[in-house]
């Protein structure tokens, strides 16, 4: 501890803390413009200048660390003056604008001119004079205005690890500026809005809340897009969301936002939004009451329970609600249909990590937090394009080796953003990754590099594995993946003998047919290494949707109840029937693609979707719109009049999650408020609302009062949940198991023991993709996120800035495929496989292979015609990452 005056007081302050951070803790107000807490300080704008008068210096509060005896005055007259010669000079070269500056009474200038009361000052004006930038859909920059603090440009590097401006020119002509001073959309800005949100003055601003007003309330909640989990604030006037800022405070994201999560929010109040019930009468929607709608839909489910049986009923959860939502969706389907034929998006991407995790080691979760990634000294990423699908994610990974020094490995067959900064990129063909995985297991067994001690005392089936990896020499591993033997060799030796080694995964390795055993080779890796027994070492899937994971928490499953219990565990059904006071089935359900054959056989008469538009994100789209048309009765409860809503008899109206409260849980396990900001639009209301009010109208009453009441149910019945409260969320997460209330939630999973008992080694052989090139179909298709869209896009293709930033899907082809096809970057071709065809806009680039195609899932036509409905036969997840598909002009037949 460091003894020193402040102002007079005797203050202690700790070792290291600066001038400008004493002060704060102290309640002494410094002004300052360069200074933020998030970012390193450089001492720009010398406004925080302060006086020692031991020495009559002046000196830079924020980056002159705190001194044994310092006698410090922040408002001496020589500080005073000396301020405001500085703010003068600013003064004179920015532009007399501030009545009609969007920045206002928030221009940290104007205020703190005010507070030293500058009125006229002895400075001749010098102005500098730049045209207004305002091209793309979300940043105006107005570079008269900045006053070159460097925030930006420094929040750009250290916060979000881009870079996509720096200073640019000299001398007075100096401004922030993207490399030869082209236009934002022409850079690598990523359009995160961190600038705009940290610039002191209106040199920056958001376009789409440009002139908007102050907001009269700011609520915090949590972003709805992927599963990061991110704190935001929605900043709201007249029942109208303005606009998005991050939470500061909040573990994942601090400061910083993907252009999803701080510029997508324009769909909740999209005037396409569902704002009354629809009945659908002589094939057109007619608008109904409330009470038409739900008698109409009760009516009908009880007849088709009544004549064909319970069975004959289905339902689909959905990763976009809450859980609470998902928790009575299931017990409706389960306690008032009578059925377990009850699924969610999750079958279409983390059902085989569920499968995988708790064969192996005895629970469904993935054993990471999102906060360790920065610790890792070894990063692994397979299967996962984070930096645009989980943009958060991919920061971190890109801190972690900026500025902690880790190495990265990425597996991808597409070069992907985080391609740039890897140590070694091992580009495979697709569907290879078993091959590949267990030929690092090879080099590392064989090369004495495994964990014996680890393997002796936390695991078993060892020698089944090694049994299985003999034959996966580097070089035969080369003719199966395309990746060099040599890269085999290193990329097993990097992994091994890492300090802390992390395997980030995502539907790179789950969306194949062989998906559950992807996840298990994984497995296998992680425990031949003993890369779980610290913090940073393990395993983080990546999840597409903000509650994937808490909607299998909630029991949205065909084969588990809430907390993963099994419908056929008669203790597991007691608990939960004793509750309910119903019995409940407990042979389990079909999956989510199960249903679908189901219906198109006649075996499913009626279906209740909610949240799901599974027209755009299922397998074949031909069959899934065969199977729509064979239903007797379909419901869709949405937010917009989907393409699957389309096909519905009746269309409920739901809330988004501003209108509602209720949790969402995070793909590391961590359980959040959000909270209502807005009154629903329209008549909508509340899924959990729907859900009990037609509970209620088929004789079995709902009468939760609130999405509280219902988490204390969930917290009764569910044990990985039982110690969850509203209280306890109020002003932090947890993080499952947590147990009681007293418990504190894990953070980390097995570091020192599974929930199985001992880990289980699998014996997993590499198996071709189910569908593979030919003659007549050629090339490999697979499929990914885009940074501007979530999957298929039905919010994001509702919020006009991403819509108008990427307007159109397209197809990647390599420069040697275009040369053969004769095809030219922009030209539009047909793009056919066995089930379909659709066509698009051609991209000629160097990130794909020759023979390998990638199409983002958002497009104008559905990507989803082409590919196939082959299932893993473990996890009923089919192979979306692998199909054939020829490319064709577009005037072919």
């Amino acid at each position: 501890m460091i003894s020193l005056k402040l102002n007079g007081s005797e203050v202690i302050g700790q070792l290291g803390m600066t001038v400008l951070e004493l002060a704060e803790t102290q309640g002494v107000y410094i002004p300052t413009i360069c200074h933020d807490p998030n970012l390193r300080p450089v001492g720009a704008c010398r406004i925080c200048l302060v006086e020692d008068e031991r020495t009559d210096a002046l000196i830079a509060s924020c980056v002159t660390p705190i001194a044994p005896g310092m006698v410090i005055n922040t408002q001496s007259t020589k500080v005073i003056e000396t301020r405001k010669v500085v703010v003068k000079l600013l003064l004179a070269s920015h532009p007399d604008s501030c009545l009609v500056c969007d920045k206002g009474n928030q221009c940290k200038l104007r205020k703190i001119a005010s507070e030293l009361e500058i009125g006229q000052f002895e400075f001749t004006k010098v102005r500098r004079y730049y045209p207004i930038e305002a091209a793309n859909p979300f940043i105006e920059r107005d570079l008269s205005k900045c006053v070159l603090c460097g925030k930006c440009v420094r929040a750009c590097k250290e916060l979000q690890m881009v870079g996509a401006i720096d200073y640019a020119y000299r001398g007075f002509k100096t401004k922030p500026a993207t490399p030869l001073d082209r236009p934002l959309e022409e850079s690598n800005c990523e359009f995160c809005g961190l600038c705009t949100s940290i610039c002191p003055v209106g040199a920056l601003s958001d376009k789409l809340s440009k002139y908007e007003g102050v907001e009269k309330k700011s609520v915090c909640t949590i972003c709805p897009y992927c599963g990061c989990g991110c704190g935001i604030y929605l900043k709201v006037r007249d029942n109208k969301v303005m606009s998005v800022s991050a939470d500061s405070t909040h573990p994942v994201n601090k400061a910083t936002l993907c252009v999803k999560g701080r510029y997508g929010y324009e769909f909740i109040n999209s005037p396409q939004r569902l704002k009354t019930p629809l009945i659908k009468k002589d094939g057109e929607f007619i608008q109904s009451s409330w009470e038409e709608a739900l008698d109409f839909v009760a009516t009908i489910l009880s007849k088709i329970k009544q004549e064909y049986g319970s069975n004959s009923l289905a339902g689909l959860g959905s990763g976009r609600c809450t859980n609470e939502e998902n928790y009575l969706f299931q017990k409706f389907l389960r306690a008032v249909l009578g059925t377990n034929n009850i699924d969610n998006h999750a079958r279409l991407s983390i059902s085989p990590s569920l499968e995988a995790l708790e064969r192996a080691f005895g629970s469904p979760a993935v054993a990471n937090s999102i906060e360790e990634i920065e610790g890792a000294s070894l990063i692994l990423v397979i299967g996962a394009n984070v930096a645009e699908s989980q943009p958060l994610v991919g920061q971190k990974i890109k801190r972690a080796i900026i500025e902690n020094g880790a190495k990265l490995i990425v597996v991808d067959p597409r070069a992907i953003k985080l391609t740039k900064l890897a140590h070694l990129w091992l580009r495979l063909r697709p569907g290879t990754d078993i091959a590949l995985i267990n030929g690092l297991m090879n080099v590392i067994f064989y090369g004495d590099i495994w964990d014996k001690e680890f393997v002796a005392q936390r695991t078993e089936g060892f020698s089944s594995l090694i049994e299985v990896i003999e034959k996966y020499t580097p070089d035969y591993v080369e003719g199966i993946t395309g990746v060099a033997a040599q890269d085999i060799h290193q990329a097993a030796e990097l992994y091994a003998k890492a300090d802390r080694a992390l395997i980030i995964y995502g539907t790179g390795i789950t969306q194949h047919t062989t998906g559950t055993y992807n996840v298990l080779s994984l497995v296998n890796l992680v425990m031949l290494t003993g890369h779980v027994k610290k913090e940073s070492c393990g395993f983080y899937q990546v999840g597409r949707q903000n509650n994937l994971l808490g909607a299998c928490d909630m029991g949205a499953l065909p084969d588990r109840l809430p907390g993963y219990q099994r419908v056929n565990n008669p203790e597991h059904r007691e608990r939960f029937e004793k509750e309910w006071g119903v019995n409940l089935p407990y042979s389990p359900g079909l999956t989510a693609i199960e249903m679908v054959q189901a219906a198109k056989e006649g075996r499913i008469k009626g279906m209740y979707i909610m949240g799901e538009n599974l027209l755009l994100n299922y397998p074949d789209l031909n069959a899934v719109v065969e199977a729509l048309k064979s239903l007797d009765f379909l419901v869709v409860q949405d937010i917009f009049l989907t393409e699957t809503a389309g096909f519905a008899d009746v269309i409920l109206p739901a809330t988004s999650f501003a209108e509602k409260d209720g949790t969402f849980t995070t793909m590391d396990r961590r359980i959040q408020r959000i909270r209502k900001a807005i009154d629903p639009i329209g008549e909508s209301k509340p899924d959990w609302k729907i859900i009990s009010e037609l509970a209620t109208k088929m004789g079995y009453p709902m009468e939760h009062e609130s999405a509280e009441k219902i988490m204390e149910e969930i917290a009764r019945l569910t044990p990985i949940y039982g110690g969850v409260s509203y209280d306890r969320l109020e002003d932090s997460s947890l993080s499952w198991f947590c147990s009681s209330l007293d418990h504190p939630g894990t953070r980390s999973l097995h570091k020192d023991s599974f929930m199985g008992g001992r880990g289980k080694f699998t014996k997993v052989e590499y198996k071709t993709p189910a569908e593979l090139p030919d003659e007549k179909y050629p090339f490999i298709l697979t499929t990914g996120e885009n940074l501007y869209h979530s999957g298929t896009g039905t919010m994001t293709r509702n919020s006009c800035g991403l819509s108008r930033i990427c307007p159109e899907g397209f197809v990647e082809v390599s420069f040697e495929d275009a040369k053969i096809l004769q095809v030219e970057d922009g030209e539009v071709v047909k793009i056919v496989s066995k089930r379909g065809q659709m066509k698009t806009k051609v991209r000629v680039t160097k990130r794909v292979q020759k023979g390998v195609l990638f199409m983002p899932l958002f497009s104008e036509e559905p990507v989803n015609v082409l590919t196939n409905q082959a299932l893993d036969p473990v996890a009923k997840i089919p192979g979306l990452k692998v199909c054939a598909v020829d490319v064709r002009r577009a005037d072919d037949q």
